[in-house]
C-alpha cells in the first residue's frame, strides 16, 4: 500500500457515491417539470475549474435532495451557475449510452466517483497530508449505480482502489493525450489522466457497460450535506479509533452501537480503513455501502427535508461542491434523474463490491476475478436484478406486445446485416464473410432484399435494430424467421433501417448459439448488500479498539 498512487488515511481519503431509491416512467424518458425528457445529452467540453472531489455519497444525496424539493424546483433554478461539469468519455471507445429494452425501457448507469485532491484551504484542512496538497487526484472511490429498466431494482458495484487494470488511452479536453498502459496500474490513477472521463472511460473497457452520466463531490461538501441531514445512524460492534502509533487512520471514534453520524465525523465514517475488518480497502467499502443503504432509509422514512430553508442550504452546498457530465449540467436535469433515483424502494437496492484475488505481481494490491467479477458485470450489462428476484415487471414483459404496424411480405423487407462475431470485448476476431452467409440464410427465408453491411460491430448476442415505428413489424418478422426472442429486437437511433447484428453467439451455423443460464443473484463473493437491511453493523480490525 505505500506505493505514491495510493494514499493513506494520513493523507485523504475514500468515500462513496450516494444512493436514493427509484421506479417508471415514460419508457426512455425521465418526467421533468417541462415534461418527459432524456436524461442523456451531447458531451460538450467544459472547463476543469475547481474539480476536486471526494465522495460520489453526497452526490446522490445532493440528487434525492432535489427530488424531495418538489414544489420548490423552480426557486432552485439560479443554482444552475454552481454546477461545473468535464467531459463524459475522454476514452477511443464509446458505447453510446444505454439502449432501451424491447419495451422501450431503458436502463441508467451512473458512475460515482470520489477524488483524494486537495484543490482549496477546506479540502486541505479535511484530507490532510501537506505532501499532497496540489499533486495529482486519485479516482479513490469508484461506484457503480446501475437503475434497472423498469425501474424495479438498484445495482451498486464498488471498485478497490487498488485494484490494478491496464488503463485505456485517453485525450483530455486540453488535447494532451494520454496513451494505453502498458502494463497494469492501479485503478484510481485514472482521474490522473485527463479527468474523470477517463475513469469513465476505464470502466467501460474493463465491463462493456455504457456509462450514461457521472457524478463527484469533494471534502466539504461531503461535510455541509452530512450536517444537512442530521444523521445518518452506522453501527460498530466495537468501540472502534481508527488511529495507529504511525498517524494513519481516519480520526474516527465511535463506542461500541449505533450512532447517528454527521459532518466531519460521517467525512471520518467513509474515510476509515484503519480499524475496519482487516485493515484494507475492502472493509472500507463495507462501510460506505452500510452508509449509503443508511442514508437511502432516512430520506424515504423522515421529512427532516422537508424544510425549505434546509433544502436551500443543502442544495446551495452540494451545487457548488459537484461536477457533472453535460447530461446533468442543469438543476432541471438532476431533478429528473432524482425522480428516476426515487422509484426503487429501498428493498430493491443491492450494494456489491467487485469481486476480486490478490496481485501476484505487486504486494497489496487487487486484480478482478476473473470469474465472478464478470458474472456481476454481464448481470448489471443484461440488467439483471443482483438481488435474486424477479423485476417488478417480469410478468406483463413476458408477453410481447404485438408491434402496432404489421409486417411487410418478406419480399419487401430490407434487411441490412451487420458482422458483429468479435463481441463487445473485441476478444476474437470477427468471422470472415459471416454477414454474407447471414444474407444467403435471410434469402433462403424469402428476406430478398437482405444485404451485407460492410460497416463491422460488435455484439455479444445477435440483436435486431429498426429506426422507426412502423418498421417495428419487419424487425419481429425477421426475429421470428430466425427464431430470435422477442428481446432481440430493439428499437434505436443508430440504424436507419431494420439492422440485423449477427454477434459473438452466432459465430457459425444457421442460428445463434443458446445462451448461457443467466446466474440467478450477485455472486457471494460480492458481499451483497440489501438496502433495507438495518441490522448490518462493522466489524472492527484488531488493535484499534479502546
Amino acid at each position: 500500500m505505500s506505493h505514491s498512487s495510493v494514499r493513506g488515511e494520513g493523507a485523504p481519503a475514500h468515500a462513496p457515491g450516494g444512493i436514493p431509491g427509484a421506479a417508471s416512467g415514460t419508457p426512455g424518458t425521465v418526467p421533468g417539470p417541462r415534461g418527459p425528457r432524456r436524461l442523456r445529452g451531447p458531451v460538450r467540453p467544459a472547463g476543469r475549474r475547481g474539480r476536486r472531489v471526494l465522495r460520489g455519497i453526497a452526490i446522490a444525496l445532493s440528487v434525492i435532495v432535489l427530488a424531495t424539493a418538489g414544489a420548490g424546483y423552480l426557486y432552485y433554478r439560479h443554482l444552475n451557475g454552481n454546477i461545473r461539469t468535464d467531459a463524459l468519455n475522454l476514452g477511443d471507445r464509446k458505447l453510446g449510452g444505454s439502449r432501451p429494452n424491447a419495451f422501450g425501457q431503458t436502463p441508467l448507469n451512473i458512475l460515482l466517483i470520489g477524488s483524494d485532491a486537495r484543490d482549496d484551504v477546506k479540502n486541505q484542512e479535511l484530507g490532510g497530508a501537506r505532501d499532497t496538497f496540489g499533486g495529482t487526484p486519485l479516482a479513490d472511490v469508484q461506484m457503480l449505480l446501475h437503475v434497472s429498466a423498469d425501474r424495479s431494482n438498484m445495482s451498486v458495484v464498488s471498485m478497490p482502489r487498488d485494484t490494478l487494470l491496464k488503463l485505456p488511452k485517453c485525450t483530455g479536453t486540453d488535447g494532451k493525450t494520454y496513451e494505453a498502459t502498458q502494463g497494469r496500474r492501479p485503478v484510481n490513477e485514472s482521474l490522473g489522466r485527463g479527468g474523470p472521463g477517463c475513469t469513465v472511460a476505464t470502466w467501460q473497457e474493463l465491463t462493456g457497460i455504457p456509462i450514461d452520466h457521472f457524478m463527484m463531490i469533494d471534502f466539504k461538501g461531503v461535510v455541509a450535506m452530512a450536517d444537512a441531514i442530521g444523521g445518518v445512524p452506522v453501527c460498530v460492534k466495537q468501540n472502534v479509533h481508527s488511529r495507529n502509533r504511525e498517524g494513519k487512520g481516519s480520526g474516527l471514534k465511535l463506542a461500541k452501537g449505533t450512532h447517528p453520524i454527521k459532518g466531519v465525523q460521517a467525512l471520518q465514517w467513509l474515510r476509515t480503513r484503519y480499524g475496519f475488518e482487516d485493515g484494507s480497502d475492502i472493509g472500507r467499502a463495507h462501510a460506505q455501502h452500510m452508509y449509503m443503504n443508511s442514508m437511502a432509509r432516512q430520506f424515504r422514512q423522515n421529512a427532516k427535508l422537508s424544510n425549505p430553508l434546509k433544502l436551500h442550504s443543502l442544495a446551495e452546498a452540494a451545487t457548488r461542491a459537484m461536477v457533472v457530465d453535460p447530461g446533468l449540467d442543469r438543476i432541471d436535469l438532476l431533478y429528473d434523474l432524482s425522480v428516476e433515483l426515487k422509484k426503487v424502494p429501498t428493498g430493491r437496492i443491492t450494494m456489491t463490491t467487485m469481486p476480486w484475488v490478490g496481485s501476484t505481481s505487486w504486494s497489496g494490491k487487487v486484480e478482478p476475478d476473473a470469474a465472478d467479477a464478470q458474472k456481476l458485470f454481464t448481470m448489471v450489462r443484461d440488467d439483471i436484478p443482483l438481488d435474486g428476484k424477479p423485476p417488478a415487471k417480469a410478468t406483463a414483459a413476458a408477453t410481447t406486445p404485438p408491434p402496432a404496424d404489421p409486417a411487410a411480405p418478406a419480399a419487401e423487407i430490407p434487411v441490412m446485416v451487420r458482422n458483429a462475431t468479435s463481441g463487445k470485448d473485441h476478444g476474437e476476431a470477427r468471422v470472415r464473410g459471416r454477414a454474407s452467409d447471414v444474407v444467403t440464410l435471410l434469402t433462403g427465408k424469402g428476406f430478398t432484399k437482405a444485404k451485407a453491411d460492410t460497416e463491422g460491430a460488435a455484439e455479444d448476442t445477435t440483436v435486431i435494430r429498426y429506426a422507426t415505428a412502423d418498421q417495428a413489424g419487419d424487425a419481429q418478422a425477421v426475429a421470428t424467421a430466425l427464431g430470435l426472442p422477442a428481446s432481440a429486437v430493439q428499437r434505436s437511433t443508430d440504424v436507419s433501417g431494420v439492422t440485423l447484428f449477427v454477434g459473438k453467439d452466432w459465430r457459425e451455423g444457421d442460428k445463434p448459439a443458446p445462451p448461457a443460464p443467466a446466474p440467478s443473484k450477485a455472486p457471494d463473493t460480492a458481499r451483497p448488500l440489501n438496502g433495507d437491511d438495518d441490522g448490518a453493523c462493522m466489524d472492527i480490525q484488531p488493535g484499534f479498539t479502546w
